[in-house]
């Protein structure tokens, strides 16, 4: 079992950049799929970014892609999110998940495949 926290998030204004951490306890994180969803007020949770470290691949949604990126550190047992040139419509809350390592390259995107999640951070992007 692993345990995720996220941290990094903030207030912002637009073209900013802000780089979010999720931080694994319990097992080694790059025998995961790790993926980052967000939730907007009001909205559902939807798909931002996933690794497959296995695979040596990472994933984007298309909202996303040029602006965020995704990364880990094995020796700090951490993933990170990079977003550069946020936009208003980025405001939400960031949850960092963990899912199989053999989840696809088609389930990396679906939340329902990702067993371990963390508590969330909320980013705000001022217009």
């Amino acid at each position: 079992q692993v345990q995720l926290v996220e941290s990094g998030g903030g207030l912002v204004q637009a073209g900013d950049s802000l780089r979010l951490s999720c931080a694994a306890s319990g097992r080694t994180l790059s025998t995961y799929a790790v993926g980052w969803f967000r939730q907007a007020p009001g909205k559902e949770r939807e798909f931002v970014a996933a690794i497959r470290w296995t695979a040596g691949m990472t994933y984007y949604a298309d909202s996303v892609k040029g602006r965020f990126t995704i990364s880990g550190d094995n020796a700090k047992n951490t993933v990170y999110l990079q977003m550069t040139r946020l936009k208003s419509e980025d405001t939400a809350v960031y949850y960092c998940a963990a899912a199989p390592r053999w989840t696809s390259s088609v389930e990396v995107t679906k939340e329902q495949k990702y067993d371990y999640w963390g508590q969330g951070t909320q980013v705000t992007v001022s217009s």
